[in-house]
């Protein structure tokens, strides 16, 4: 038996109706959380508890954004210049609004440096994901992009939501597939189908879009996993609570760990940042891009995460949200039962 065909299946009810109709219902339980076999920062796999809750069926889109934006006159981050005393080494042209874009190169380069292909451009914002003379004109389905840490938590806050930890993202995004490799199963694409938008080809040079996508898909344009989540693989990263720290300094791999809050925010600054004197703490990212490729970051895996700064907006980085259940809602539900099926 495979581990796809391994699917837990819970009979336990929600405890109420969804908060809002785009939301479906994560029953929680145990799962393997990270894995032993990729990256070194997934590792050490390890089991882990979380409780159920409600989950935004899709990433927020740029139509979601702008009614927030629209009733609270919210200003991104990426739309406010950025203080010279939080900067003291950056270039005097980089201290104007905008954000981190992927720029294609044009002929090959070190894939041990990133800056050949992120470039931080003037005027790029969540209205102008590729720089100023860019919109979102035909682009309300897309998941929004250029958010930063203040900004999500300011929509979950405007939305009556919260942004989910990272075992909580993982276990929603496994869809009942404990320890499979992908949030579909083992096989990266069963009978020929492409699964997630993610980037066929020599990654950062050659995109042969056989997924149909070059840049973000509208939200929805993917099979959605077991739970009727979309987009948990690719597409865009998504922010989660937890601050950033390899599972090897926080996680007990003998042990359950029970609805786990990450590590501490302290020692989540980069070490290489800290030695030219910048302190800003990472927050952990999970899913995924359209910018993930098997020659370069195969993290369209649900045990893939990366540390991103609280203070930097990306072009393949944007959110989703839950709102959890009460500890006493559950208790009051009927009991349910959990199986394993062949």
């Amino acid at each position: 038996m495979t581990r796809q065909e391994r699917l837990v299946i819970s009979e336990m009810k929600p405890p109420s109706e969804p908060p809002d109709t785009d939301m479906v219902w994560v029953p929680g339980g145990e799962f393997l959380m990270g894995s032993d076999r990729h990256y070194p920062e997934e590792a050490p796999a390890h089991r882990v508890g979380v409780g159920g809750f409600w989950m935004d069926r899709f990433q927020v889109t740029n139509e979601r954004f702008r009614r927030f934006v629209r009733e609270t006159g919210h200003v991104t981050l990426a739309q406010r210049p950025p203080n010279p005393a939080d900067y003291a080494a950056a270039k005097p042209d980089l201290l104007v609004p905008g954000s981190t874009v992927f720029v294609q190169p044009r002929h090959p380069v070190d894939l041990r440096n990133h800056y050949h292909w992120w470039r931080y451009v003037p005027g790029a914002d969540w209205r102008h994901p590729r720089g100023r003379a860019s919109t979102i004109r035909g682009l309300s389905k897309h998941p929004v992009v250029h958010v930063a840490w203040d900004d999500v938590e300011a929509y979950a806050r405007w939305a009556g939501k919260q942004l989910p930890t990272e075992a909580e993202w993982e276990f929603a995004a496994r869809g009942g597939l404990d320890g499979a490799e992908y949030t579909w199963g083992d096989e990266f694409l069963p009978a020929g189908r492409y699964m997630a938008n993610t980037w066929q080809g020599e990654f950062p040079t050659v995109n042969e879009k056989l997924d149909g996508f070059a840049w973000t898909a509208p939200v929805g344009s993917f099979p959605p996993n077991g739970y009727g989540l979309y987009d948990m693989a690719g597409n865009v990263w998504e922010w989660t609570t937890d601050w950033f720290q390899h599972h090897a300094n926080t996680a007990d791999a003998c042990c359950t760990i029970s609805n786990p809050r990450g590590g501490a925010q302290e020692l989540s600054y980069d070490p290489q940042e800290l030695k030219l004197g910048i302190r800003m703490p990472r927050r952990v990212m999970k899913g995924g891009s359209h910018l993930c490729a098997q020659n370069y970051c195969r993290r369209y895996r649900p045990a893939a995460r990366m540390p991103q700064a609280i203070d930097t907006s990306t072009s393949h980085l944007g959110f989703r949200c839950i709102v959890r259940v009460p500890a006493k809602a559950r208790a009051d539900e009927a009991p349910g039962k959990r199986r394993q099926v062949s």
